[in-house]
């Protein structure tokens, strides 16, 4: 918000500065003003001083531009190592801590869905092949799961081999095209000759049907019919 606030103050800035730089070439454009200007010795330096000015803001602006570009950069990165995991490239389990925290003070809302995904032979890939191997299969299975709840709600990567997904507004038929699309993207991944098999399980819960008021409980009730 702030960073908006002084990109939007650098904006105004450089307005005024446009204008007033019009203003000093439509002066010059006339025959008798700039007659003036350049006869009299005190208007011709109070010109050439205002026109100093003016070129000193525009660097200045454009160095203060520069400033606030790298600013934004470094906050964007800053907030990829805080909320991104390294290894899924989705959410990160602080992300997801986060997002949960949003509903603890308060009761949980009816129209709130939860799926919990379990990435079921990871442990069997890492050991099999190797732990770089086993991070290409979590970042694949990650990109599926992006994908399929782009249009749906949040999901991250909750440490582990756990993946959750919380959708706002949800009832059962988006939670099903959710879980579809997750399934059928998965096949298809599958059905490739040279991919690492997918092997997951998933739970979910909706709170219109379980009337929880934390939303710890509605996770833990879809964590546990992952493995019912």
């Amino acid at each position: 918000m702030q960073m908006k606030k002084l990109s939007l103050l650098k904006m105004v800035q450089l307005s005024v500065l446009v204008i007033l730089t019009l203003v000093s070439i439509c002066l010059l454009l006339n025959s008798d003003i700039k007659q003036y200007i350049f006869s009299n010795m005190a208007a011709t330096i109070l010109f050439a001083v205002v026109w100093i000015i003016l070129i000193a803001s525009f660097i200045f602006l454009l160095m203060d531009f520069n400033v606030i570009s790298e600013m934004k950069l470094n906050y964007h990165n800053l907030y990829q190592v805080a909320y991104s995991d390294p290894l899924s490239g989705i959410p990160n389990r602080f992300s997801c801590d986060v997002l949960i925290e949003k509903y603890i003070d308060q009761d949980l809302p009816d129209s709130v869905g939860c799926a919990v995904l379990d990435l079921t032979n990871l442990p069997e890939i890492n050991s099999e092949y190797n732990h770089a191997t086993g991070n290409k299969l979590l970042s694949e299975f990650s990109t599926l799961l992006s994908s399929a709840a782009a249009n749906h709600g949040f999901v991250g990567r909750n440490g582990g081999n756990k993946f959750l997904a919380i959708f706002e507004d949800c009832d059962q038929a988006k939670l099903n095209n959710f879980l579809e699309s997750v399934e059928r993207k998965v096949e298809r991944h599958n059905a490739s000759p040279k991919a690492l098999p997918i092997q997951y399980k998933a739970g979910f819960a909706l709170n219109s049907e379980e009337e929880f008021l934390q939303i710890t409980r509605l996770i833990a009730l879809a964590n546990q019919r992952v493995y019912e």
